[in-house]
């Protein structure tokens, strides 16, 4: 297949200013459980392919089925770059890569059967229905199997086998209308290993929902609000790290004024960063897919704004460096900037120490969905008042809002047990949705958040 790729590109690169072909063949299986009953058993094989083509910084994109349409879309492909092509093409320059790369698998989840994979839903489908108040529970499991290939007119040929699983597991507690959810979950780029032993935290986050059943809700107000790892780690995701994708500054020039480099966007206790070298992690990226290596790039360093996710194109109309982040969902799409695993970086502070200084103030545990962005809100599964440094009882109907810049600056508090969290969904820009990422955090702490409930 090498071969025939070479020898289109090489008939077509004078025709264009550069030209990629990525090929795709996947195989996956997914398992639901509802209520304790298979609601769901498939497998699927796909593959294809898709070409891209710049020319005077006017881009071309066609996917296909079949390598044997390769030729005729990629002939298409600049021909209609030549059409729309009317300015410079201007990529981030790389050293085009050759590599034939495969994830070590810790614990392959061929080894083990369908069979074993549903009893192993089963068995913590049988740990919440023991659970009394709980209404409704689910299970899934999904994994993939993905060898991509990357070529480009550069000199670029990549080949990487790579592997990514899911879970999660939902019991859902309902009462005059109100429901309360509990559910672990979770995911792999590496091993099979991580969907074992979660029985003991499933039952204890069941039992939580039923509890928060009779919680009374959170009084809105303004308050000193410490934040779980989980829900630290997707409001970095949400509303930093979506504005850290370069695209962003390279299409709006008002925001792109905002983030200026060595901007102050918090205190110099805040650093943040992605990276796609987290091995086993669901953001882990070895290479992009614009064959770019993934690498550790800093964002914030001591409360400065220092670097931003990028293509080869937004890096090249930026000037800066390109990071590896230009990735698709698969064949059917071209790459876009989009995060890996996108963390505050570990401090200092305890989690004991940050509790102790908080007189009156809030507790959040974990995310219940929000959205981010310059101003954002995200729900909390559910949180503690916090009295004189001690945590108190549980409420419900927590929901944090803020903005951005000023939210980032009344981080007081960075926390030293720094926790990455694999989401089962993945992460969604336009119509390319679920990417698997990762996200990370330790405890945070931060003053003066808006929060919702009773008034």
């Amino acid at each position: 297949m090498r071969n025939r790729i070479d020898k289109i590109i090489s008939k077509l690169k004078s025709k264009c200013d550069y030209i990629d072909v990525r090929m795709e063949e996947k195989k996956s299986l997914s398992v639901n459980l509802r209520d304790g009953k298979l609601d769901h058993v498939g497998e699927a094989l796909s593959a294809g392919g898709c070409v891209r083509v710049c020319t005077k910084g006017g881009w071309s994109f066609a996917s296909f089925n079949k390598i044997s349409d390769l030729e005729r879309y990629a002939g298409q492909a600049v021909e209609q770059a030549r059409i729309v092509g009317n300015g410079k093409t201007c990529l981030g320059e790389v050293e085009p890569i050759i590599d034939d790369y495969s994830t070590e698998i810790l614990d392959d989840p061929r080894n083990h059967s369908t069979e074993e994979k549903i009893e192993i839903l089963k068995s913590y489908d049988d740990v919440i229905k023991s659970v009394e108040g709980v209404s409704n529970r689910f299970a899934s499991y999904s994994e993939g199997f993905i060898k991509k290939s990357f070529y480009s007119s550069e000199g670029a040929a990549i080949t990487q086998n790579l592997m990514d699983l899911t879970y999660a597991v939902n019991a859902s507690a309902n009462k005059d209308g109100l429901s309360q959810n509990g559910s672990i979950s979770g995911g792999s780029s590496n091993t099979f290993s991580v969907i074992f032993d979660h029985h003991k935290l499933l039952k204890e986050n069941a039992e939580s929902a039923v509890q928060l059943l009779s919680a009374p809700k959170v009084k809105a107000g303004v308050y000193t609000v410490i934040v779980d790892p989980k829900l630290a780690g997707v409001f970095v995701h949400e509303a930093f790290g979506h504005t850290s994708e370069a695209d962003n500054c390279a299409e709006n020039p008002q925001l792109a004024k905002v983030m200026t480099m060595g901007t102050v966007f918090g205190s110099p206790i805040l650093n943040i960063y992605d990276t796609g070298l987290d091995i086993g992690c669901r953001g882990f990226l070895k290479y992009d897919d614009e064959g770019v290596a993934g690498e550790h790039t800093q964002l914030i360093k001591d409360g400065k704004l220092v670097g931003r996710l990028h293509s080869r194109e937004t890096a090249g109309k930026l000037n800066e460096r390109p990071t590896g982040n230009a990735r698709a969902l698969n064949y059917g799409f071209a790459p876009i900037p989009r995060m890996r695993n996108t963390c505050i970086q570990n401090g200092k502070t305890t989690f004991d120490e940050m509790l102790s200084e908080v007189k009156d103030g809030l507790y959040v545990v974990d995310a219940h969905g929000g959205c981010g962005g310059e101003d954002f809100s995200f729900s909390a599964r559910l949180g503690y008042m916090i009295r004189n440094g001690k945590l108190c009882e549980k409420v419900r109907n927590v929901k944090l809002s803020g903005n951005l810049w000023e939210t980032m600056k009344n981080i007081d508090a960075v926390g030293n047990d720094f926790f990455i969290k694999d989401s089962p969904g993945g992460c969604g820009k336009g119509p390319q949705f679920p990417l698997p990422v990762s996200h990370a955090s330790p405890h945070i702490r931060i003053q003066k958040v808006s929060v919702g409930g009773d008034s």
